[in-house]
């Protein structure tokens, strides 16, 4: 499980430090993508796998299934860290992402989410200003 937030940098050859707390456990690959709200999500190889065959039972003749494919694996890109823990994030991911040198690497659960430090700061301050609302839209879940 991916826990914690994690100040990094990406340097000018698009190579990103994973967080020496992920290494192990994404020594045998990980694959990135574009995420939602703006910020890239990054896999472990075999919970890629597990979500991608998720995504392959969707029905094809789904118009919303079929984009949601095409923004998942069009841009995912995989990679295997390097001996000082560092991967490639592609040019494109890091465009979506607006991601030029600083980033916020957080962990959530199954995934690593990466963020453009600004956008993270409004994500946290949107949360923080406003739980009582966020926890009323997830009241069917038992805490």
């Amino acid at each position: 499980m991916f826990l914690g937030e994690f100040e990094h940098t990406i340097d000018d050859k698009g190579r990103l430090t994973i967080p020496a707390k992920f290494r192990e456990e994404l020594r045998d690959g990980i694959v990135i993508t574009r995420g939602l709200d703006g910020c890239l999500w990054a896999y472990t190889r075999s919970e890629w796998e597990r979500l991608a065959e998720k995504i392959s039972k969707l029905p094809s003749t789904n118009r919303p299934a079929r984009n949601f494919a095409r923004f998942m694996f069009s841009s995912a890109a995989d990679s295997i860290p390097d001996r000082q823990g560092r991967i490639l994030v592609t040019q494109n991911l890091r465009d979506y992402a607006d991601i030029k040198n600083e980033t916020i690497i957080i962990g959530v659960m199954n995934r690593i989410e990466i963020w453009n430090p600004t956008k993270w700061a409004k994500v946290i301050d949107e949360v923080e200003d406003t739980p009582e609302s966020i926890v009323s839209q997830l009241e069917d879940i038992d805490f």
